[in-house]
């Protein structure tokens, strides 16, 4: 399996959301809190472009935020993607 990496905050709705999703589907994952340690949040901008959390990874692939996770999974695409060679 592609190792996932997402980079979020423990109050964020969505962050919450991934969370969940990533348990239920049994995903492994590492997260970066970037709320207990700010220069975190720096490192995310600069490597998505973006600022808002989450920020997710699967491999070396940018998926984006949680809705961008959703809308992999209920096209089916997530399982793929997860599985794809590293």
């Amino acid at each position: 399996m592609a190792p996932v990496v997402m980079y979020g905050t423990a109050i964020c709705p969505y962050c919450r959301a991934a969370r969940s999703l990533f348990q239920q589907l049994g995903v492994p994952f590492e997260e970066i809190r970037v709320d207990l340690e700010p220069a975190l949040r720096e490192d995310m901008r600069r490597l998505s472009g973006r600022h808002t959390v989450p920020q997710i990874w699967i491999g070396t692939q940018h998926v984006g935020g949680f809705t961008d996770l959703l809308a992999l999974h209920q096209q089916g695409a997530l399982e793929a993607l997860l599985n794809a060679p590293t």
